[in-house]
């Protein structure tokens, strides 16, 4: 008996379904990707220089120490919320709002505080807003 042979087919796998799908993905992540871009600024802080002024007998003098706590005109208050400083400033300038305000602030103290008095100069609308400054002297 002759049994025939069956001849066995070669097994391959198409590669193009493949490819055709990894295009698509790739496509579909390039399109929906959000791209961020970080961007770094140079700063340069000023220095100060200049003379030293004569104190003004009708100025607001807001001192923030390096904790955080405010004073106002050598008046400290008894805590460091807006409010406080707001009603604070108001008291001082008896409604006169064209009175300079000058922040005097520790060199360590945090931006935040900084912040806070000038956003409660610029509130009860304040147009004459100083930041005092040192300067720094020079060692041999």
């Amino acid at each position: 008996m002759k049994f025939e042979r069956q001849l066995k087919e070669e097994v391959s796998v198409n590669l193009t379904p493949l490819i055709d799908v990894v295009f698509l993905l790739l496509i579909f992540f390039m399109v929906t990707t959000t791209f961020t871009r970080d961007t770094n600024l140079l700063i340069n802080l000023p220095e100060a220089s200049g003379e030293v002024m004569d104190v003004a007998p009708d100025q607001i003098e807001v001192m923030v120490a390096q904790n955080g706590s405010y004073a106002v005109n050598g008046r400290g208050l008894v805590n460091s919320q807006l409010s406080t400083l707001m009603d604070a400033i108001e008291e001082m300038s008896a409604g006169d709002r064209s009175l300079p305000v000058i922040i005097t602030a520790d060199a360590n103290t945090s931006y935040q505080s900084v912040v806070t008095v000038m956003d409660a100069v610029a509130q009860l609308g304040f147009s004459q807003l100083n930041i005092a400054t040192s300067q720094e002297s020079e060692e041999e």
